[in-house]
């Protein structure tokens, strides 16, 4: 009963990430303009030649989906088959609605009702870039996201596993398919295998290889209380270093097109209400809790933009407006998925009277008193 009463909160750097985010775009810009050669010679930095993959960014996203990685249990996918229709509906929508709702949307404006202002090329990278972020499921805000809407964290995990699962496969193919489809760019393949690789395969392994071992040998009680909180200022600070790198590369791209960051925020937007409406919309019309419905709606809503900034950047450069659309994505999450938040929280009483009608009549007069 003291749960339903609860206000759950974020702690600080979570709260005023938004403001972080500002700030490492200040910084980046300056950096950006006042040193341009520092910038130039970051940028020039790969892995290989051909790849196209920043060796400076990809070390700092390792930095900060490594810790993501080690919170995800895969061994609780076992157990979905007893509630599996959260899950379905999740992943439906995340990989058969999502990235094609972005694809079509972003034709729309971009190809059409912004052309004018953008042009035919950078409406082709912007197109990119939104399909490329809409590809890619949130991974760790999306803990957050469902423990301000009380959702069942051990669903929310197994959500989150199967995403990443299926991420392994999806990622690529519905990125070129939809990418060559939406806009006049060729997607290189092998370089978005690479990014693959680097960012979801490494990191993933990584992190299920360490768990696994730990655990083992230490207790799960010492690697969720004692080992994991170690990595949370790496994390942080590495979210906020590859930022300002980011901005930094997109220095001129955000100062002499600041109003084309305007004009990609709002097809951004309206994809983010539409499939966390409808993820929403099909869990009450199913019956399926309001602890599994939120961090759906959730999922459905937000992106893994570490992942998306760093595939983009590698297909098509730091400077570019695929680069640049990513990055807006980064902008927009916190208040907006906040919003999302709100919303789900105002109305679990849809969730709440459409389970107690499923409950045998002596539940159902528990959960009355209760609810009294």
């Amino acid at each position: 009963m003291a749960e339903t009463n609860d206000v759950r909160r974020l702690n600080v750097f979570e709260r005023y990430l938004t403001l972080w985010v500002a700030l490492c775009m200040v910084v980046g810009i300056a950096l950006g303009k006042l040193l341009p050669g520092v910038t130039d010679t970051l940028r020039r930095i790969e892995f290989a030649g051909g790849s196209q993959i920043n060796i400076p960014i990809a070390v700092l996203i390792w930095l900060m989906i490594y810790p993501m990685m080690l919170k995800v249990d895969f061994t609780s996918i076992l157990g979905v088959g007893k509630r599996p229709t959260g899950l379905i509906i999740t992943c439906l929508v995340n990989w058969l609605v999502k990235p094609f709702s972005m694809a079509l949307i972003g034709y729309v404006f971009f190809k059409h009702l912004f052309l004018p202002w953008i042009g035919a090329e950078l409406a082709d990278q912007y197109i990119a870039g939104v399909i490329i972020l809409a590809a890619a499921p949130c991974t760790a805000m999306v803990f957050v996201w469902s423990y301000l809407t009380r959702g069942d964290a051990a669903y929310t995990l197994v959500q989150v596993s199967v995403n990443d699962l299926l991420m392994l496969v999806l990622f690529a193919p519905i990125v070129t398919f939809l990418v060559s489809g939406a806009s006049a760019l060729t997607v290189p393949f092998m370089v978005l295998i690479y990014a693959v690789i680097c960012f979801i395969v490494i990191p993933l392994a990584a992190g299920a290889v360490t768990r696994y071992s730990l655990i083992r040998r230490r207790g799960v009680e010492w690697f969720e209380k004692s080992f994991l909180p170690r990595f949370h200022p790496v994390a942080v600070l590495a979210l906020l270093a590859t930022l300002v790198l980011i901005f930094a590369f997109q220095a001129d791209n955000i100062t002499n097109r600041f109003f084309h960051v305007v004009l990609i925020a709002i097809p951004i937007l309206l994809q983010v209400y539409f499939n966390s409406s409808l993820v929403y919309g099909l869990m009450k019309l199913f019956r399926v809790p309001h602890s599994v419905a939120a961090p759906g709606a959730l999922i459905g809503a937000s992106n893994f933009f570490e992942l998306a900034v760093a595939t983009a950047i590698a297909l098509y450069g730091p400077e570019s407006g695929a680069a640049l659309a990513t990055v807006v994505g980064v902008l927009v999450e916190v208040p907006v998925m906040l919003s999302v938040c709100a919303f789900c929280n105002r109305t679990r009483g849809w969730f709440d009277r459409a389970t107690a009608d499923q409950q045998p009549a002596p539940h159902r007069a528990a959960a009355a008193t209760r609810a009294r």
